[in-house]
């Protein structure tokens, strides 16, 4: 029994396995290494949280021909991720650069967190200042003949 948790805790702390097929790789190993930093850095745009290098997806597969091809066709590492980035936008990227565009995107997190603080605030300072409700007047006491109404029906519901 010991030997099986060992092994299931052998094969949950594996590091997952590339989605390169041997088909894909390159015959140089410079090459093929370049392509493999490359793919990293790169997004698969349908599962969108792994690298092409990581994802199984057929675009990814694509994606990473693409670069291979490019390589070989001796375009440098930053014109192949800029000619991937002209066809699918800074998206494709797992580390997108700051730009006007994406500046939202970057600074919107702490823009959500400063408008709850402030909500948060102003609620409560509110709060402070709202004057408070007047305490409700004791109604005034009965008559003599409101009393012994009330005397008469409670000597009924008694009985």
């Amino acid at each position: 029994m010991r030997a099986l948790l060992i092994a299931l805790m052998v094969l949950m702390a594996a590091p997952p396995a590339a989605a390169v097929n041997p088909q894909e790789m390159l015959s140089d190993p410079l090459l093929e290494l370049r392509a493999r930093e490359i793919s990293k850095g790169l997004r698969c745009v349908v599962c969108q949280n792994q690298s092409i290098d990581d994802s199984d997806a057929t675009l990814a597969r694509d994606l990473r021909v693409l670069v291979r091809e490019r390589l070989s066709a001796g375009d440098s590492d930053t014109e192949v991720v800029d000619y991937v980035v002209s066809r699918y936008g800074d998206f494709v990227l797992l580390k997108p650069p700051f730009k006007l565009a994406t500046a939202v995107l970057w600074a919107g997190p702490a823009l959500f967190v400063l408008l709850a603080l402030l909500a948060y605030f102003a609620f409560f300072r509110r709060q402070r200042r709202a004057p408070e409700a007047p305490a409700a007047a004791a109604p005034p006491p009965l008559s003599d003949d409101e009393r012994r109404k009330l005397d008469s029906l409670l000597g009924e519901k008694d009985q």
